[in-house]
């Protein structure tokens, strides 16, 4: 079992920054790939991100790409989503999950942990 806890969201300006951690526990974090997720108000979940377990590979979606960093720090078992120039369509909730294969995967029904989402709120 993983537990992930997301935390950093809150309401910013466009043009403004934020950053979302997420702290895992339970499973070793290392042997984890970790992808984010987004929710906007009437819309599916959608793909924003995802690290591999070690870093080595990096993928993120066309709406986020060039604003949008992940990151992790295995040894605190905490994943990173530093988001810039954040603008009112990334307005969602936002939620990391955790997936135990080592293939690196866009679609949601891949993963087997989520967190319960940080809201993010951009106004413009």
């Amino acid at each position: 079992q993983v537990q992930l806890v997301e935390s950093g969201g809150g309401l910013v300006q466009a043009g403004g920054s934020l950053r979302l951690s997420c702290a895992a526990s339970g499973r070793t974090f290392s042997t984890l790939n970790m992808g984010w997720f987004r929710q906007g108000p009437g819309k599916e979940r959608e793909f924003v991100g995802v690290i591999t377990r070690n870093s080595g590979y990096i993928d993120y979606a066309d709406s986020v790409k060039g604003r949008f960093t992940i990151s992790r720090d295995n040894a605190k078992a905490m994943v990173y989503l530093q988001m810039n120039s954040l603008k009112p369509e990334d307005t969602a909730v936002y939620y990391c999950a955790a997936d135990q294969s080592n293939i690196m995967r866009r679609q949601s029904r891949f993963y087997d942990y989520w967190g319960r989402g940080t809201q993010v709120t951009v106004s413009s």
